[in-house]
């Protein structure tokens, strides 16, 4: 959807500033949790939960708040670090189905306190297939509801103690909508045809095992591509473990410690002394000033690495190379990669999704480098295998195993010989 189309179809929009029924006190003890277990088992319908991290305070991604709500139990907000094992309350609302927005992000923390859904609707997935441009919860509670949710305790850390009232009436006011928004889209995504299709992805999200390490986790500082050489690459690397390792011992979010920008000037800079160190941009904080001693054997080491020691310039992996280069390694699978995008472009504008929730750009990669053989069933099994839900192999097998046939090559023998143009299979290459 349009943002105008968004616009247009929007309810008159309404200040939500207190929950309904005021802010309920904030569950930290034994005796008040199982209160809360009795009130939400004896509930009826979809249970709205929420989960509040301290993302850019903290190491770790561990819950700091759990708010839920249910009707005929109302809502409730737990503390998990007063009340680690919420386990007994999973199992008691383990029949319905419980309501997020953007589940992936607040699964892996619910689950550290042992909660764990049965059934799901992520209400920001579904506003996705919906075709909805901008999904936040906010956003979404304005477009759908009327409801203006205020939005400037989004970010703030939510590990602090006692949490502030105004952020307290926030973190209700979430779930307070959740259940509404839910129903809404149900009731868009049916108009549209695509109800079937949200409820694949939702099984997907439950079923999928949780995500493996990130390969060279380093290689994501936030201006990498500036390094030049291995020898910066090496610095940048052993900066940014030694940070990790720093951070996570203190549970410090990384960029709190040390900047990104101080590792890269550290890194394309090669100081080479303590002093130098410390006059570099990002290092000149009391706070970052303090790690210079901690940091500069870091990048003494470093520099002293022998080069078969050295990372590379790009990172190892299992799939095609980048798309930039296709047009050097394989013509041809370039050639194939601009028809097989078309074609997934021009079925997730048909049915306004994005491209991204149509069918992994990843996957798309992989199949055009190495296709299988040019039938609609060997591309669906492609699909499938990388994980393509049903209803996505359903929209896009057939015309990406269209998009997958080589197209004949058109050359011109020399004006001497003939003017006539041949026309030549890409299979003789």
């Amino acid at each position: 959807m349009t943002d105008g189309q968004e616009a247009g179809a929007r309810p008159a929009v309404v200040p939500l500033l207190e929950p309904r029924g005021g802010i309920p006190p904030v569950v930290a003890d034994e005796v008040a949790l199982a209160e809360v277990v009795e009130r939400f088992a004896a509930g009826v319908g979809p249970v709205a939960v929420d989960a509040e991290r301290a993302s850019g305070y903290r190491y770790s991604q561990r819950a700091y708040l759990v708010q839920l709500r249910r009707s005929g139990a109302g809502t409730a907000l737990i503390d998990p670090v007063s009340c680690p094992d919420l386990s007994a309350l999973s199992d008691a609302i383990a029949d319905a189905e419980w309501v997020l927005h953007a589940a992936t992000q607040d699964l892996p923390s619910l689950a550290g306190v042992g909660m764990r859904p049965r059934q799901l609707f992520d209400t920001e997935l579904a506003s996705r297939i919906a075709g909805y441009e901008r999904v936040g919860l906010a956003t979404m509670s304005e477009i759908i509801l009327g409801h203006q949710l205020a939005k400037e305790h989004s970010a703030v850390d939510w590990s602090r103690r006692p949490l502030p009232e105004p952020w307290l009436a926030y973190a209700a006011l979430d779930v307070e909508i959740l259940v509404d928004l839910r129903d809404a889209l149900e009731g868009e995504l049916e108009r549209q045809g695509k109800l079937t299709w949200v409820y694949e992805e939702f099984a997907a999200i439950l079923a999928a095992p949780p995500a493996p390490p990130r390969t060279d986790p380093w290689r994501r500082t936030s201006g990498i591509h500036r390094l030049r050489g291995r020898r910066q690459l090496g610095i940048a690397r052993a900066l940014w473990e030694a940070r990790d390792e720093l951070a996570q011992r203190r549970d410090v979010a990384p960029g709190r410690l040390l900047p990104d920008s101080a590792i890269i000037a550290a890194a394309s800079t090669s100081p080479p002394a303590p002093e130098a160190l410390g006059r570099l941009p990002g290092w000149g904080g009391k706070a970052t000033r303090r790690l210079v001693p901690i940091m500069w054997p870091v990048v003494e080491q470093a520099l002293s690495l022998p080069e078969s020691d050295l990372p590379r310039p790009s990172a190892p992996g299992d799939g095609p190379p980048p798309p930039s280069r296709w047009p050097d390694r394989d013509p041809v699978a370039a050639e194939r990669l601009i028809r097989t995008r078309a074609a997934v472009n021009a079925i997730a504008a048909e049915h306004g999704l994005p491209v991204e929730n149509l069918v992994s750009p990843d996957l798309v990669r992989r199949l055009t480098w190495t296709p299988p053989a040019g039938t609609e069933d060997a591309v669906a099994a492609v699909l499938t295998a990388g994980g393509a839900r049903t209803w996505q192999v359903r929209l896009v097998a057939a015309a990406l195993a269209d998009a997958l046939v080589d197209q004949p090559v058109v050359r011109a023998e020399s004006p001497e010989v003939d003017s006539v143009p041949v026309v030549e299979a890409d299979g003789a290459r």
